[in-house]
């Protein structure tokens, strides 16, 4: 198994896909970082947020 990155940000067009990819990692032991992003391409909504592994918070010196 690859080792899981402690630091993600997930990027796409905001729809179901997008969703589905966050829920994924909640799953997988990741957790929300900060506020989520958003722009207008002219087309769709562009969404961006970032997910860090709740293990790492532990561990992370400040």
């Amino acid at each position: 198994m690859e080792k899981q990155l402690r630091y993600r940000l997930i990027t796409g067009k905001d729809d179901a896909t997008f969703c589905q990819r966050i829920s994924t990692l909640l799953d997988e032991g990741y957790m929300l970082y900060g506020s989520p992003s958003a722009t207008f391409n002219g087309t769709d909504v562009i969404v961006a947020q970032a997910v860090i592994l709740k293990d790492a918070v532990a561990t992370t010196k400040v």
